[in-house]
């Protein structure tokens, strides 16, 4: 269950931190907007000071803080030519060698959006691995303690990452199941009862790339290994009590959430769910990561976490919620996240099964494949189900022959994963090791899955390979 926090001060400073967009005036003069500088980061006539020339060379030393850094190298500029450029000429000539004009300010409802074209991602890429537009898949070996630092949290994207501003975001609430439209500013959502909840977050394609590797059929779509997952702990406020302010109707029977990533297929990613998940008091809309404003790759101002269900019912970007009397299908509970196969029977207008609920799983913490010395040695995961708390792991070094207990290593909260732990007497060779979570319903991990088509759920265990010399 989600706890209650109080508001405060700390909430207020995401107002400050959230806005990391470049806001740009086509005009001689180029202002930087809602950036806080030092009294001497001076800007005139679109040139940056030795000052902040300085600060941000800091800056790409360590990593894409500064956001004319994350575009210039998205762009292929390297670190010595963007910072000739930024001292020769300026925020302009950046943007000149980017084969940027500098854009207008335009009117319209995507106000809320950076008005220059940011990278697919924000963050740094470099512990990933890389599936472009897709986003980043983090390795579970760079994995320490239970949760996973907003730095090491894999990114999945239908589009690329919105900055939004957050002085022009609003939610809106509306549908033929409300009693009334309801708009909402970010200080409203503040101003609401504050839940916090620790929960795991998973693609519904983690561990795809295991059909064709241990099935022999290819699955379509993102090729994800097991690093699609991260756990958090996350701050915000219940769906039910922001549907509540807008006067749900007894007939409600859905709740569409609605994006504002407009390059997405349709136009801001969506996903709908029974209005009585969207009552749990579990569903959250939230602010907050690991008790940082919510990332830009991540969601900001607010996404969607549904515990235990897929990651693509997690909206990110949240702006606009549709309440309704009917069933709502769209594309991605129709076409895309359905289960095709032959042992799924289509439901409603979907294709095949409509997924919601993730599988149970396990996964060794170790890079794939592993290369180990010849000694003894202890190895660890993770395991989670959205069924609820991990009972036991057990795991196999004779193509599961024989099982043996792991000692479970955290302490579990009922939405996010637990780590497991046991000693390995390695012997030069090759091997393999499986891992198989029960939980406490006496749910397992089977022994094999059968084959969808777009490779969602995989979850049979996985035969882990290991050199040891």
């Amino acid at each position: 269950m989600s706890e209650s926090v109080g508001s405060t001060p700390a909430a207020r400073v995401m107002a400050s931190k959230s806005v990391r967009c470049i806001d740009m005036i086509c005009s001689c003069h180029i202002w930087w907007s809602r950036v806080r500088l030092a009294s001497r980061a001076a800007y005139a006539d679109g040139q940056r000071t030795l000052t902040e020339v300085e600060r941000v060379a800091r800056q790409t030393r360590q990593g894409n803080g500064d956001p004319l850094w994350r575009l210039a190298r998205s762009r292929g500029l390297n670190r010595r030519r963007f910072l000739t450029l930024l001292l020769a000429g300026g925020t302009a000539a950046v943007l000149a060698a980017c084969g940027d004009a500098i854009p207008e300010r335009s009117g319209g409802a995507d106000q809320s959006v950076a008005s220059v074209e940011p990278p697919l991602v924000f963050k740094d890429p470099t512990p990933f691995i890389d599936h472009g537009q897709a986003g980043l898949e983090a390795r579970l070996e760079l994995q320490t303690g239970s949760i996973t630092s907003n730095e090491q949290f894999f990114v999945r994207n239908n589009s690329r990452s919105v900055d939004l501003d957050i002085e022009r975001w609003s939610l809106v609430i509306e549908g033929d199941a409300v009693d009334e439209g309801t708009e909402l500013r970010f200080d409203d959502i503040l101003r609401l009862p504050q839940r916090r909840m620790t929960s795991y977050l998973e693609c519904a394609g983690n561990h795809r790339v295991m059909f064709d590797l241990l099935q022999g059929r290819a699955a379509k779509g993102t090729q994800w290994g097991r690093g699609a997952i991260g756990n958090a702990e996350w701050t915000g406020v219940s769906l039910a009590d922001l549907l509540t302010l807008a006067g749900v109707q007894e007939t409600a029977v859905s709740v569409l959430l609605i994006g504002l990533d407009p390059e997405s297929p349709e136009g801001g990613f969506r996903r709908a769910m029974p209005i009585v998940k969207a009552m749990h008091p579990d569903t959250l809309l939230v602010h907050r990561m690991n008790d940082e404003p919510l990332p830009t790759d991540h969601g900001f101002p607010l996404r969607a976490i549904v515990p235990g269900w897929v990651g693509s019912s997690q909206i990110k970007w949240l702006g606009r919620i549709v309440v309704s009397a009917e069933p709502q299908w769209t594309r991605n509970n129709t076409t895309s996240y359905v289960l095709i196969g032959d042992e799924y029977e289509p439901e409603g207008e979907a294709d095949g099964r409509v997924v919601t609920l993730q599988s149970i799983k396990s996964a060794l913490a170790l890079p794939w494949p592993a290369r180990l010395s010849a000694t003894r040695h202890q190895l660890a995961g993770y395991a989670h189900s959205p069924y609820g708390e991990i009972a036991s792991v057990e795991w196999s070094d004779d193509a599961g022959t024989t099982w043996h207990r792991a000692r479970l290593a955290s302490r579990q909260v009922e939405y996010g994963w637990v780590q497991f732990a046991f000693e390995w007497n390695a012997s030069v060779g090759e091997h393999t090791i499986r891992t198989r979570a029960t939980d406490m319903d006496r749910n397992t991990q089977p022994e094999s899955v059968p084959f969808n088509e777009k490779g969602y759920l995989f979850n049979q265990p996985l035969p882990h390979p290991i050199s040891v010399a």
